[in-house]
């Protein structure tokens, strides 16, 4: 997983995955997702991809098709072996047994 530019962390309780949102700053889908997270107490870390300079955004883009993810927002990846894309409430509760 790339580590070099600057995710936000958001504790929670359900710490037991490591679950990352790759989100664009304006995009209500990716909105809903950090808030159906927030809403389960679950723990995770994201990055609004549109803010990033074009270096991160193409670390960011590799990271999700080498695991075999759409370049679409948000893309959530638990346990970075899980790839969801998009507002997908019934896979977050299924990869996170919610």
């Amino acid at each position: 997983m790339v580590r070099l530019m600057q995710f936000s962390k958001i504790s929670g309780k359900k710490n037991n995955h490591k679950v990352t949102v790759f989100a664009l700053s304006t995009c209500v889908w990716c909105k809903m997702t950090k808030q159906y997270l927030n809403d389960n107490g679950v723990e995770y870390e994201y990055v609004d991809v549109d803010l990033l300079d074009d270096k991160e955004k193409s670390q960011v883009h590799a990271t999700i098709t080498s695991k075999g993810g759409a370049l679409s927002y948000p893309t959530t990846i638990v346990d970075d072996k899980t790839v969801i894309t998009g507002f997908r409430k019934d896979q977050l509760k299924e990869a996170l047994g919610l």
